[in-house]
């Protein structure tokens, strides 16, 4: 019996309509989706491509052990999530090797700072494992501002608003363009980050994008009391152009 293929299915920024023909294809001739959530949750993945499964496909929902509970640099944060990862590439191999494709969901690219990757580092060599690729939360986040993120030589930066508020505001002095992702807790330090750059005035909070409650405003000014973990800052560029 020839193995089966794990799939690393690339899902858009959250509007089903945002899927490639492929992702979509794959996904609805699966037999077998797995995808990831909070323990108590369906899972933002699950929510995109309600309507869209196989009917009598199994699904596998993978629960995070841990999510903001734990500090990231606790290491038992590392302890949980390494354990976590390494059982369900157990699962998803043993179902390749039964013959079983499988997709496991993946919000925007799973190359992109998805949990994907993990799977997949773990997958590789053990069984054969595909990537679909897809657009990114950022890019829909920017198409919602309704304006280029980059213009001529413009030098576009990407952080995680997890990092260190003085790391934060020194990679934000070196840009033309940015893109803050992993809002939430975070915001307040990223905002005291944005102020020590200059950058403040001109950045954009995009949350949800290309999801049900998009909500695009400018940062300077907004009334934010809590912010979303699908929330995005934007800054952009001001190079040049004809």
């Amino acid at each position: 019996m020839s193995a089966g293929t794990i799939y690393g299915l690339g899902l858009g920024p959250g509007d089903p309509d945002l899927m490639t023909v492929r992702a979509d294809r794959l996904l609805r001739g699966a037999r077998h989706v797995a995808f990831f959530r909070k323990a108590g949750r369906k899972g933002k993945a699950r929510q995109i491509v309600e309507g869209l499964i196989l009917e009598g496909a199994t699904e596998h929902p993978m629960n995070y052990p841990v999510t903001t509970e734990i500090p990231l640099g606790d290491p038992e944060y590392n302890r949980q999530l390494a354990a976590f990862y390494a059982t369900n590439t157990e699962h998803l191999a043993a179902l390749a090797r039964a013959g079983e494709d499988v997709v496991v969901l993946c919000e925007g690219d799973p190359f992109f700072y998805g949990s994907f990757m993990h799977l997949y580092t773990r997958l590789c060599g053990q069984v054969p494992v595909e990537v679909v690729p897809a657009i990114t939360g950022m890019s829909a986040a920017w198409t919602a501002s309704a304006a280029p993120i980059t213009w001529g030589d413009d030098v576009l930066t990407v952080l995680m608003g997890t990092l260190p508020e003085e790391d934060l505001a020194a990679r934000m002095t070196t840009t033309d363009a940015l893109v803050v992702m992993k809002i939430g807790r975070n915001f307040e330090k990223v905002c005291r980050a944005l102020r020590r750059a200059g950058l403040y005035d001109r950045a954009w909070l995009v949350e949800y994008a290309a999801m049900p409650g998009q909500q695009v405003r400018r940062l300077a000014g907004a009334d934010v009391a809590n912010v979303p973990y699908f929330s995005i800052i934007l800054v952009h560029g001001q190079g040049r152009r004809p």
